[in-house]
């Protein structure tokens, strides 16, 4: 497809996508709630149909050479099919944020103000190889009375084509309009450059997927952007740490899935810790095959190898973790702010003013004490799902889900009333 093409096709989407949206703003919280269920409901019936797609993905992945992680990514069975239609109905099932009054005030003037969150328009957004996030993203919008325009990953095509027909099942039921969720029909990445453009059609760019779709997005958008560039996720073991907490924590930050933007990437040992309990922290990653890279004394443990100075720093999303002393948190702090990327960092300890001091030092969009890096997930923070972590501090920072995905406007009444 060519560039004329291709704005040509985004005319047609966006001005579809706008017409969507003026209609799901007067539409009630019931029936957008039932296209949910309906569309779960959908998923659930068809889970068939869409692991045999997503087995065609998973064909034309393997052919392209994609990495294990992102095969994980990619790959739906009948568990995470399940999962998907779960979150459907967990995003159906939350309180409805459109309307909601969020403030109200009288005035001496006479007036009586009142701030309500109200739908932001047309959402686009655009992923790699997850197809989950295709009922996700699309529920999410839905919920908080947007439109979205949805451009999956090439890898996940098919899985995603098969997802959002559901969803379109689900709008159908409910009398609302099909173009409330859209799916790009083509692979052709000249789309991606015609999204980012269509400022006009779109009110926010959402990406989800690694550095390079993300630095992508960023440089060129026109359009507003939610976004992290990277899940650069630490964990620190303070030399007050529980060890059996911290060894059931390090394990499950790291390995527990190792693609995600929430996997921990980096290991900091208090030399406290280390000298209390050793390097047991490092053993226990090297016997789940994690390749450990690190530096000075930790080199002494088996299986690790030399961290090259750009390790720390960098998101590997493998089996693979960057691990350093430090001296106590300060040490921590000072390290996570030169190499993070402000998206999720845990403390391990039992010392309250340790952790007081490690929450309030840092600036990182989530930050835990005594639990793993794999939280960081809008379903885990009670949202039914999320359209993405955002890292900057305008408007949306964390787990985005709906509520998130609003805006608000102020409904001013007088009676008669006049400005001296």
């Amino acid at each position: 497809m060519d560039g004329a093409a291709d704005n040509g096709l985004m005319e047609q989407i966006g001005q579809a996508a706008r017409a969507a949206a003026a209609e799901l703003a007067c539409a009630s919280a019931g029936r957008r709630q039932a296209a949910l269920i309906g569309a779960a409901e959908a998923v659930w019936a068809r889970r068939g149909a869409i692991i045999a797609a997503n087995a065609e993905d998973l064909a034309y992945a393997t052919a392209r050479g994609l990495s294990a992680a992102m095969m994980d990514r990619l790959r739906l069975d009948e568990g995470r099919v399940r999962g998907i239609a779960d979150s459907l109905r967990a995003v159906a099932a939350q309180k409805d944020p459109v309307g909601e009054v969020m403030a109200e005030w009288d005035m001496p003037s006479g007036l009586h103000i009142r701030r309500v969150r109200t739908p932001l328009g047309v959402i686009g957004v655009i992923y790699e190889s997850r197809p989950n996030v295709t009922a996700d993203a699309g529920a999410l919008c839905l919920k908080a009375g947007n439109a979205v325009i949805l451009r999956g990953g090439s890898e996940s095509f098919q899985s995603s084509t098969a997802i959002h027909a559901c969803m379109a099942d689900g709008l159908r039921q409910a009398g609302l309009p099909d173009a409330a969720i859209q799916l790009v029909p083509t692979r052709d990445r000249g789309m991606v450059s015609a999204m980012l453009r269509a400022v006009e059609y779109i009110d926010v760019i959402v990406p989800r997927g690694g550095k390079g779709l993300v630095g992508l997005v960023q440089r060129e958008a026109r359009v507003p952007v939610f976004a992290h560039l990277e899940g650069i996720c630490h964990v620190y073991a303070d030399g007050d740490a529980d060890l059996e907490k911290a060894r059931r924590v390090v394990l499950n930050a790291k390995t527990r899935r190792t693609g995600i933007c929430g996997a921990a990437e980096c290991l900091l040992i208090d030399r406290a810790f280390h000298a209390r309990h050793g390097a047991v922290l490092i053993e226990d990653l090297v016997r789940a095959g994690v390749e450990v890279r690190t530096e000075g004394e930790l080199l002494a443990v088996p299986g690790t190898v030399q961290a090259a100075a750009d390790d720390f720093g960098r998101e590997f999303l493998d089996m693979i973790i960057a691990a350093r002393l430090v001296d106590g948190v300060d040490g921590a702090i000072a390290h996570i702010r030169r190499y993070g990327s402000q998206h999720t960092e845990a403390i391990l300890t039992e010392n309250d003013a340790a952790a007081e001091q490690f929450f309030q030092r840092l600036d990182s969009a989530i930050l835990l004490r005594n639990a793993s890096t794999q939280f960081a997930d809008g379903g885990e923070f009670g949202m039914g799902a999320e359209i993405g972590i955002a890292t900057g501090k305008l408007h949306a920072r964390g787990p985005v889900g709906a509520e998130q995905l609003t805006s608000f406007k102020y409904l001013v009444t007088g009676d008669g009333t006049v400005r001296a």
